[in-house]
């Protein structure tokens, strides 16, 4: 694709990377057919080759509108597109650049903005638990939608954390709503490494991983967020005392992965940022390590039938696919897939679905009776947010694939 940038952003570090990933866009639309939104839509302007025109157009020169803002809203950031593109665009990161160029040009209404403000805040924020616990309290009082969002309050093994030390250790991302909305995800996940003979360790100072940020158009302050993870783990990474860094949500994987591309012009962060990517791994880059050592260590029961949904951020954003599946077999359990579509977005997509609600329950739909029909005993993910979003919208049990494995393991 031919461009040519505006003066203003002709030599800036956004403009020559949005010029790099735009020059590689051979117009081919192979992206547009596994677009969820293009899907549900059928808008040229609500599949990634509309949105990458229209950005174009706005590097260009061109005053964006509040319809511009309206379509790059409308992207999940699933990044299929990524998996499908046969010249390698790097849609994910130009739509980052795209969105927070708009977002300075169009101003949002009062209501979006406060919306937004609360999400970015509120989520991150330290009393998130209390207002949490407050809402399960009141949890029958409340409105069928909001009952939907608020979880029921977990029981006292979610706060079981193992405490045997081991040679092995790994650091573990805690999250920022995860302890609070589905605590036993984090407890399951040190118990299980626990019994690989693998400690995990949970450092102070470490909350969101800044995604929430970033994907609200807040780049300085994702970018605030990261830089307090790198401080909070770097004690212990520079001494060598942990063997990685781990994440059992695929939405952080896939962003504290990318900390070196963000932080690589922070002259103080640069080295510390590329070698905390390094070290980083979504929980199932370990299951070849750990299925040898639990095989003998689950209980003896009738295999477990499981629909498993793979995240995007899993299998687009990290590009890791076929583990988690082939793992769970291996270790008694009867997995399968969605028959069809396994590819799309459930319409979780971080803060996407309190955004745009209506195309974020489309597509939860549209992936429930994928799966529903596979008769699960439970539905299986690896990411709290399509955990919490697929269990809106059935009765069947959504849980993360190592509390499954966590519950096999023989007391």
């Amino acid at each position: 694709m031919q461009t040519a940038l505006a003066p203003e952003f002709r030599g800036t570090p956004d403009g020559d990377e949005a010029d790099a990933i735009l020059r590689k866009c051979v117009h081919c639309g192979f992206c547009t057919a596994t677009c969820p939104t293009y899907q549900l839509l059928g808008d040229e302007l609500d599949g990634p080759r509309g949105r990458i025109y229209l950005m174009k157009q706005v590097l260009e020169g061109h005053a964006p509108t509040r319809k511009t803002q309206l379509h790059l809203d409308r992207c999940l950031t699933c990044r299929n597109c990524e998996t499908t593109c046969p010249s390698g665009v790097q849609y994910g990161n130009l739509v980052e650049i795209g969105r927070r160029i708009v977002d300075e040009r169009v101003e949002r209404p009062a209501g979006e903005r406060a919306l937004r403000a609360l999400l970015k805040e509120g989520l991150t924020s330290p009393l998130f638990t209390p207002a949490l616990k407050l809402g399960q309290a009141l949890r029958p009082l409340l409105p069928a939608t909001l009952q939907k969002k608020v979880p029921a309050k977990a029981g006292a093994r979610a706060h079981r954390w193992p405490t045997r030390e081991h040679p092995r250790k790994v650091l573990l991302l805690a999250g920022c709503v995860q302890p609070a909305m589905l605590p036993n995800i984090n407890s399951a996940t040190a118990r299980v490494l626990d019994a690989a003979g693998i400690q995990t360790l949970v450092a102070d100072g470490a909350g969101c991983c800044g995604a929430i940020r970033l994907h609200l158009s807040d780049h300085e302050g994702g970018l605030t967020d990261m830089r307090r993870n790198i401080d909070a783990w770097w004690p212990m990474v520079a001494a060598g005392e942990v063997e990685a860094i781990v994440m059992n949500a695929s939405g952080c994987g896939v962003t504290v992965k990318e900390y070196g591309h963000a932080l690589a012009r922070d002259p103080a962060y640069a080295d510390k940022s590329q070698r905390v990517s390094e070290l980083t791994r979504d929980l199932s880059e370990l299951l070849p390590d750990l299925v040898p050592a639990l095989k003998n260590k689950l209980r003896p029961r009738e295999r477990m039938r499981l629909a498993f949904h793979p995240p995007c951020t899993l299998q687009h954003g990290q590009q890791l696919r076929g583990g988690v599946e082939t793992h769970l077999v291996a270790l008694g359990f009867e997995v399968q897939l969605a028959a069809s579509e396994s590819h799309l977005c459930c319409g979780s997509a971080g803060t996407y679905s309190v955004l745009q609600p209506d195309l974020a329950y489309a597509l939860r739909d549209r992936k429930l009776a994928q799966l529903v029909p596979l008769a699960p005993q439970a539905i299986v993910s690896a990411n709290i947010g399509c955990i919490q979003h697929l269990q809106s919208g059935t009765p069947i049990p959504v849980k993360h694939w190592v509390e499954v494995v966590d519950e096999a393991l023989a007391d």
